[in-house]
């Protein structure tokens, strides 16, 4: 066709990490079936941390919560994104071995998980969002809900969920 540019773009493979077994298990997953066979493939590595606390002076009967509280809970919070980066990091580190780079974002986002992932895919474009499934039995996970059964639903792109069956 005359005047259009057919070129493909870039592939976005977004991962949903956190601090599970489940979610370094669905990256490796997906490092193997899905992005050792993309060409021209960029992985977005998604970590969601909670929302941040908000405190008023008195937040609950009777309890002051001081500001070095406040700054060591936001320490942690920070501490956390980077252990389940560098963790992620090390998953495709290994499997890059010998291969060519693979293209990888880190993206950190705060508030419900569920929200943020479907925004981030959204607004990065993802071309398939992978999620680890933590094997929650049917009354957990009908009462405190699934993240990845509400992402499946609420995205545009194809979403693996990647269930660990060594476990």
């Amino acid at each position: 066709m005359e005047g259009v540019d057919m070129k493909k773009k870039e592939q976005r493979i977004v991962v949903a990490v956190d601090e599970s077994e489940e979610s370094m298990y669905a990256l490796s997953w997906c490092l193997s079936n899905l992005v050792s066979h993309t060409p021209d493939c960029k992985l977005v590595l998604l970590y969601v941390k909670p929302p941040p606390p908000v405190y008023s002076s008195i937040d609950a009967p009777g309890y002051l919560f001081s500001n070095d509280l406040i700054a060591t809970l936001e320490k942690y919070g920070t501490d956390l994104v980077r252990s389940v980066m560098e963790r992620a990091e090390a998953v495709y580190r290994n499997f890059s071995m010998g291969m060519v780079q693979i293209d990888v974002e880190r993206v950190v986002g705060s508030g419900e998980a569920k929200d943020v992932i479907c925004n981030a895919v959204k607004q990065l474009e993802a071309d398939t969002l992978v999620m680890g499934s933590h094997g929650y039995g049917f009354l957990k996970r009908a009462f405190l809900g699934s993240v990845s059964d509400y992402c499946a639903k609420n995205v545009k792109c194809p979403v693996v969920i990647v269930k660990n069956h060594d476990k």
